[in-house]
């Protein structure tokens, strides 16, 4: 399955994605993984003795503009490891493993057996965030410390699939210049100024509105948690969401307060919770990583 649209298409993703790479402002390398799943891309950075703390993005972005304003803060106590997910827009690039029974749970042991890290952290947005909190219910004897930021917990596929049409339609379809901010706000809170001001994200974004394939995402299956589900990960769960994010109609909130679980809500970020706040969304990662953060129930930033 064609990742790109065109190779016109791949050059702008690849090319701004380097670009956003050299606003990292910390040192990194690029690592790949190759098994039957395909070569998954890993750009590891950060402390070198600190502990491994792995990072999935959301679905239709990638590691260089996911973590933008997060890895130079958490390379200096953790080892990171962000990885784009196969299928996706970043540098993996799909195997003959991946196809209709493709599996999530196994790809991701692969890349943590491929680093030889036994015991990880995990911290996902959006759709990574999904990733984390289903690594945690299946192999929770490898993960430390798990963090999901704009990630609802649903237990409703049908009304996960209409909110994202409501969302992203028509502007996804049509990505103009004006149609691409228009979506940023829509996902957004208050803080939209972290996406709309930096011009090189604007023209990445644009160009993986443009030139993304999003069928090649089809084979990770996004199945919705059973309320037994959620009660085994509700302990080693901690989710930052925000309350613009326009998703919080799947139940973030009241699904957080029914189930008791540890969650910490930013008033005025959206979507976009990890650029949007991203001093104090690192300050909460480090906190609930250090095991500083045990109930973060009902806290509000």
């Amino acid at each position: 399955m064609k990742v790109y649209k065109s190779n016109k298409a791949k050059g702008n993703i690849l090319r701004t994605y380097d670009q956003l790479m050299d606003m990292w402002e910390i040192a990194y390398d690029d690592i790949w993984i190759e098994n039957d799943y395909g070569r998954t891309h890993i750009i590891t950075c950060g402390n070198k003795s600190g502990e491994p703390l792995v990072l999935f993005h959301g679905v239709g972005d990638d590691s260089a503009l996911m973590w933008i304003y997060n890895a130079k803060t958490l390379g200096q106590h953790y080892r990171l490891y962000a990885i784009d997910t196969i299928g996706g827009p970043g540098k993996s690039i799909p195997g003959k493993a991946y196809k209709k029974d493709f599996d999530d749970i196994e790809w991701i042991d692969s890349i943590l057996n491929g680093l030889g890290l036994d015991k990880v952290h995990m911290a996902g947005t959006s759709h990574g965030g999904y990733l984390v909190m289903y690594y945690l219910l299946k192999r929770p004897e490898r993960v430390m410390k798990a963090i999901g930021m704009a990630s609802a917990i649903s237990t409703d596929k049908r009304n996960l699939m209409y909110t994202m049409m409501k969302i992203f339609l028509p502007e996804a379809l049509l990505p103009t210049k004006g149609n691409v901010l228009k979506l940023i706000k829509k996902l957004s809170g208050e803080h939209h100024q972290a996406f709309t001001e930096n011009p090189v994200i604007m023209e990445h974004y644009k160009s993986l509105l443009k030139g993304f394939n999003n069928m090649a995402m089809g084979y990770h299956k996004v199945r919705p948690f059973t309320e037994e589900e959620i009660d085994k990960i509700s302990k080693g769960i901690y989710l930052l969401l925000g309350r613009r994010d326009p998703f919080e109609e799947l139940g973030g909130e009241r699904a957080v307060k029914s189930r008791r679980l540890n969650a910490m809500f930013f008033e005025e970020a959206g979507h976009g919770i990890n650029h949007e706040e991203a001093f104090e969304v690192n300050q909460m990662i480090i906190k609930i990583l250090r095991g500083e953060a045990e109930d973060i129930r009902n806290y509000t930033a």
